[in-house]
């Protein structure tokens, strides 16, 4: 809501409550997507549902062009929103963790507290386990602290580093979106007819 408030339509003392509700909204619609079953969730590593790649790379794809919008309308100066800087050894490395610990557990942290929130025991275990997990990086963390650091690149962005604009980047990534769609129909098509 930051361009809404940042311009004086909606009174900043609103920014709780409409955080409060968008949360709210955001885990329904997390539940009613099916995003508490694990089973549905791991189903994208085996072929067999797609539902995570579909609704995570619509809101990708969603926000990008509302944020490029936004800023052709005047609404959200892009320049000022914070990018993470890019460690590629810790991407790399953290990836390879959190892609293992998605196909055993068949959560992603964020959908395990769907899971929890409606009383999913597997869920709980997953979370628990996330939170180990947590404390022992922090007693650890003087031994690996190179790794988290490694491959420092800094705040940059596909665009930049490819030198392309906003517009093309999104339309390519919305081409790209198109083409993982086609491809995972194929491929659930195929483990549906191998299963029977």
């Amino acid at each position: 809501m930051g361009p809404l408030i940042a311009n004086g339509y909606i009174d900043p003392a609103w920014n709780n409550v409409i955080a409060l509700l968008v949360g709210i909204a955001f885990g329904y619609i997390l539940e009613a997507s099916g995003f508490s079953s694990s089973r549905k969730l791991a189903g994208v590593f085996y072929g067999y549902d797609f539902v995570v790649l579909r609704v995570f790379m619509t809101a990708v794809m969603v926000t990008m062009i509302g944020l490029i919008y936004f800023s052709y309308m005047g609404w959200i100066d892009l320049s000022e929103i914070f990018i993470l800087p890019t460690f590629m050894t810790s991407i790399v490395v953290g990836g390879i963790i959190m892609g293992l610990g998605f196909v055993m557990g068949g959560y992603c942290p964020g959908t395990s507290f769907t899971g929890v929130a409606i009383g999913k025991l597997d869920a709980v275990f997953f979370t628990g386990g996330l939170y180990l997990g947590i404390f022992i990086f922090s007693m650890i963390f003087p031994w690996v602290e190179k790794i988290y650091y490694g491959g420092e690149q800094g705040p940059v962005t596909v665009m930049e580093t490819f030198g392309i604009s906003r517009g093309l980047f999104a339309f390519l990534f919305v081409i790209a979106t198109i083409m993982a769609f086609l491809i995972a129909s194929i491929v659930k098509k195929k483990v549906k007819d191998i299963e029977l």
